[in-house]
């Protein structure tokens, strides 16, 4: 049917610019490339540039405009997966750098990946910065959304109105963060994740993290490399159980503190300098009224969203990149491209029933679910089902799939050098370069560094 005039007068509102949000544009200018018609596209970022996570700010706790901070990205931060795992498959990796790089670049480099794409794009005329969404309300008689939004910049309120919302702004950025008995007469630091910037800080201190999540490892690694004088990780269930080097150990969960001593549910105690809470994020959408909020913990398969995208109740709401995560980029095109069929009705939806029979399915699989190789083989068939549904690119999901299971046992064999590893782009074929410094010696994560500080290679002195 011919639809482009009613698509002409639909509007899409977009809530977060970071990669889930980016990929929802990216999935409407691939349409337009083609010479077709595509709604009235608004997103609204919080922040003042694009990248979400990727977007690194010095600013811990509230932002420039008393927002409440939205990063958690940290100096020295290294992709801690292969990079081949969440290439674009519509903009790889060789068509931004021109040359092969390292699998596990840092995060200045990424961002700049993440970057290249959209800046050949039109992005930015649909994105205003500075932007928070305040509160959103649908009306059951027009079928429409209501969006209260602040422009911080100007100390502005204002409503806009929309056919569908697509809310894609993450969930890595409200902390969850347990209670300790006696923990507020510690005298040394004590943060969450979320405002952990990077480890100079930590230099030459007795460190405890508490928790066993990717945070952890990834702080704790990085205290360590950066000089702390020993790190504690503390679980809760399971330990991590990496062959940690001498410096790195982990033991059970605090029970309590008395100064700053920790005791552990081993009976053991020590002393720290500073406790770093790695105890993951909150879903939490704010703007959101409880009949439209997704309420799920961090798992691979949240509850009411049909095919991982579609709010059930109300399937014009759209939520992207809400699971937790093994695929990312790539993970969140392919929700993207279905999404965006849908709001441009060549994708029809059964009906509530229909769709509540097949997220009930993937929920019965999820729970069944035992190994980090279960995981990925889980997620690999939830994109599966999404690419059979849309025209997104093909990427070789089965390669990408047995990458990330190596990329698991990399970690296994050394915690330390996994990072050394090069693999095989599935979208070029390109083979990745070893980069030109190992990981644990490599003290610098600038770009410039990054790409071309091999030419003149500076003496880095061993690890004391």
């Amino acid at each position: 049917m011919d639809n482009t005039g009613n698509l002409q007068n639909k509007r899409i509102g977009i809530i977060g610019a970071g990669p889930s949000g980016l990929a929802q544009i990216r999935a409407f200018e691939a349409l337009k490339a083609k010479g077709e018609i595509i709604p009235e596209i608004v997103c609204f970022e919080k922040q003042s540039n694009w990248g979400g996570m990727w977007n690194y700010s010095w600013r811990t706790g509230v932002g420039k405009y008393g927002e409440p901070i939205h990063g958690s990205m940290y100096k020295y931060l290294w992709s801690n997966g292969p990079k081949e795992c969440l290439e674009f498959s519509d903009y790889s990796f060789d068509d931004h750098f021109g040359k092969p790089i390292s699998s596990y670049p840092p995060r200045p480099v990424l961002f700049d990946y993440i970057e290249g794409r959209i800046k050949k794009s039109n992005a930015r005329e649909f994105i205003r910065f500075d932007t928070t969404a305040r509160w959103v309300s649908y009306d059951e008689d027009t079928r429409k959304f209501t969006v209260i939004l602040d422009d911080l910049k100007i100390n502005k309120t204002y409503s806009e109105v929309f056919d569908y919302l697509v809310v894609a702004s993450g969930h890595f950025s409200t902390p969850n963060m347990p209670y300790f008995k006696g923990i507020e007469g510690f005298g040394g630091t004590v943060m969450h994740a979320h405002d952990f910037r990077g480890a100079d800080q930590f230099r030459d201190r007795d460190i405890l993290l508490i928790g066993s999540s990717y945070s952890a490892e990834d702080i704790g690694l990085q205290c360590y490399k950066h000089g702390s004088k020993s790190v504690t990780l503390s679980y809760r269930s399971n330990p991590i159980g990496h062959n940690w080097p001498d410096g790195i150990k982990e033991v059970p969960l605090v029970t309590h503190f008395e100064g700053d001593t920790a005791y552990f549910k081993d009976g053991s105690s020590e002393d720290f300098d500073a406790v770093i809470m790695c105890t993951g994020y909150q879903h939490k959408f704010p703007f959101l009224p409880d009949e439209l909020r997704l309420k799920t913990r961090n798992n691979l398969y949240p509850d009411n969203l049909y095919k991982g995208v579609f709010f059930n109740a109300l399937p014009q709401l759209i939520y992207l990149g809400m699971q937790d995560q093994y695929y990312t980029f790539n993970m969140f095109d392919t929700q993207a491209w279905l999404a965006r069929d849908y709001m441009m009705e060549r994708f029809e939806l059964p009906g509530e029933a229909e769709r509540r029979l097949d997220i009930d399915k993937w929920l019965e699989r999820n729970s069944t679910l035992k190994t980090s190789f279960d995981n990925v083989d889980f997620q690999t068939d939830y994109i599966k089902d999404l690419l059979a549904l849309s025209d997104y690119p093909h990427f070789n999901l089965d390669k990408v799939a047995a990458m990330l299971k190596e990329w698991l046992q990399d970690k296994e064999e050394n915690i330390l050098t996994y990072r050394d590893k090069t693999y095989q782009s599935v979208v070029t074929g390109t083979m990745a370069e070893e980069h030109h410094t190992d990981w644990m010696n490599e003290l610098d994560d600038s770009k410039e560094r990054y790409l071309y500080g091999a030419e003149e290679e500076e003496l880095i002195p061993e690890r004391m």
